[in-house]
């Protein structure tokens, strides 16, 4: 039977960020499978917003029909009165990429609100959506969510159509994450300084989120020795960040922290050997024949991993072999909507008793 659900995210669905794209992609499976999914379009801001803001957010909540399961994105919900979040009619399904507390480099009483709101609100959830296991972990051990309320939702993958397109000349190293300090380019750049010696080029892509923080990364590589071989390329087309994971040798993001990490599969699905930072939900995604994590904040490790794969061609061989096997053993969208189906009609059913 089709389900009437909803999907209520701070900005647009279509944001290149990976918490967008991973909705937007559970919104047209679910909608293929012939459930209707609304979109409420939540005002942006969150999880900061001001006070207009989160009346604004309320309202849309609150006008959703009591019959219907509207999933809110953890990065509104957590946020949210709790006051007026209980009094809304429809039952609410939190979709947690990641803590909201769990922001690298938060102020810690902004931190400590964030965590006490969320923790809060998440009691109210009849059911909450996460990403990966270690979410899950995470919201049973730090917010006192029971394991039976959490269904870990890992992301599908899109088969990509093959791009041709021959290795770049030299190597290129290619990192794809929001312009923000919690992907950690700036650590990125920091190891590749000390990589002068080896032929390679690199390739930094991800929507600016954090302005001061992208003035930052062009200083330190217009400041760095090897900063000619260094591209801030921004926000990309789709088109060319998968000619640039076609060209690609190596798939590098030296992260702070993530809840999945959804440029994961792409690199897996690219073939890519991965070196990244055990943080978060990284080395429960990152096969380990196909990288090498080393700790966040750690320039000088990353760098020695980098050089690894780099200058040993049999060692990067394997990785690649890796990484295609995993890749092609990624669920599509359709199976990750068919076990959410499965979930939301269990709310809906619970609902209506």
């Amino acid at each position: 039977m089709p389900l009437d659900l909803a999907l209520a995210l701070p900005g647009a669905l279509e944001t290149l960020t990976g918490g967008s794209f991973y909705d937007r992609r559970l919104v047209e499976s679910l909608r293929a499978a012939g459930h209707g999914v609304a979109v409420v379009t939540l005002p942006e801001g969150f999880p900061e917003p001001g006070e207009a803001a989160l009346a604004v957010a309320v309202a849309q909540l609150a006008a959703q029909p009591a019959g219907r399961v509207v999933i809110v994105d953890g990065l509104a919900y957590g946020a949210l009165p709790t006051a007026a979040l209980a009094g809304i009619a429809a039952p609410m399904v939190a979709m947690v990429h990641h803590p909201l507390a769990m922001e690298p480099g938060m102020d810690g009483a902004v931190a400590e609100g964030l965590w006490r709101r969320e923790r809060d609100n998440l009691a109210l959830a009849r059911h909450v959506l996460v990403p990966s296991g270690h979410v899950a972990g995470l919201l049973v051990a730090r917010y006192g969510v029971a394991a039976e309320r959490i269904t870990v939702l890992e992301p599908g993958v899109d088969r990509p159509a093959v791009v041709k397109a021959a290795k770049a000349v030299p190597p290129l190293i290619l990192s794809v994450g929001l312009l923000d300090p919690r992907k950690g380019h700036d650590v990125l750049i920091a190891a590749l300084e000390s990589l002068g010696d080896l032929d390679w080029q690199a390739v930094i892509a991800g929507t600016p989120r954090d302005a001061a923080h992208v003035v930052a990364l062009e200083a330190q590589v217009a400041g760095s020795a090897v900063g000619d071989r260094i591209r801030l390329a921004g926000r990309v087309s789709m088109a060319e960040r998968d000619r640039l994971y076609a060209e690609a040798s190596v798939f590098a993001l030296a992260t702070r922290y993530e809840g999945y990490g959804i440029v994961f599969n792409e690199a897996l699905l690219a073939g890519l050997p991965i070196v990244s930072c055990r943080a978060g939900a990284v080395p429960g995604t990152v096969p380990v024949e196909a990288g090498l994590l080393v700790p966040p904040d750690d320039p000088a490790a990353f760098a020695a991993a980098l050089r690894e794969v780099l200058a040993d061609d049999a060692r990067r061989a394997a990785m690649v072999a890796a990484a295609r096997r995993a890749g092609a053993a990624l669920p599509g969208w359709d199976a990750v909507a068919a076990r959410a189906a499965a979930v939301l009609a269990q709310v809906q059913a619970e609902v209506r008793v």
